[in-house]
């Protein structure tokens, strides 16, 4: 396995996407649902891409890139269509020991970016080590179909029952084995169905009072 897997918190970080046409967009819209500063350096930008700027929701500058360009940057993707620019930008960033993807340039990377499928905070990251872009996104297609959106509900709701345990110094293992017996009676089902009765009385059942639906949700 060449590639380590991490999740890299980017949110409020200064990050740098040179290209501003149809690939580096996909790029830009990706960094900013993860709360990255961004900077984006470009002859021609889409309209999205200006539509973004004239927000205030990225920092666009309609020129050629400068190495200066990667001074104070956390991460930097190169996405244009001339492979000197794109060389060039991998080289500075690799002096600055800067993260660095140049799109479908993998020799060129310190890091690859993976087909992605998301569901709230669920992040299913599919990687095929470069090899086969086409069949990442097969793959991808797939997951999709079996991991919908009641996975965001789940965790949410998972996540504010864990708050809520963790508040009143419950023991690892009794959270461990509250959290697999909702998980063995159903929780997932019921939500998937929109029952939400039944998602009430599991809780309540398995956790105690105060930990209903709605005092969950709220």
């Amino acid at each position: 396995m060449r590639y380590y897997p991490v999740n890299l918190d980017v949110q409020n970080k200064d990050c740098l996407v040179v290209g501003g046409g149809s690939v580096g967009e996909r790029k830009v819209n990706t960094l900013l649902e993860c709360g990255a500063r961004l900077t984006v350096v470009t002859t021609l930008a889409t309209e999205r891409l200006q539509a973004l700027a004239s927000e205030g929701r990225i920092d666009l500058m309609t020129r050629d890139y400068e190495p200066s360009d990667l001074k104070g940057k956390f991460l930097v993707i190169g996405a244009t269509d001339s492979e000197e620019v794109n060389e060039k930008i991998s080289k500075d960033a690799a002096k600055r020991g800067l993260l660095c993807n140049i799109a479908d340039r993998p020799a060129a990377c310190s890091f690859v970016l993976p087909a992605i499928v998301r569901q709230g905070d669920l992040l299913i990251a599919i990687s095929t080590s470069n090899k086969s872009p086409a069949v990442a996104r097969r793959i991808r297609q797939t997951l999709e179909k079996e991991f919908g959106p009641e996975y965001a509900v789940l965790l949410n709701l998972m996540g504010a029952i864990r708050q809520k345990l963790l508040a009143e110094a419950r023991s690892p293992e009794a959270r461990k084995r509250m959290f697999e017996r909702l998980l063995d009676e159903g929780l997932l089902e019921m939500i998937r169905k929109n029952r939400i009765k039944d998602v009430d009385g599991l809780l309540k059942n398995v956790l105690g009072k105060g930990y209903g639906w709605n005092e969950l949700r709220d």
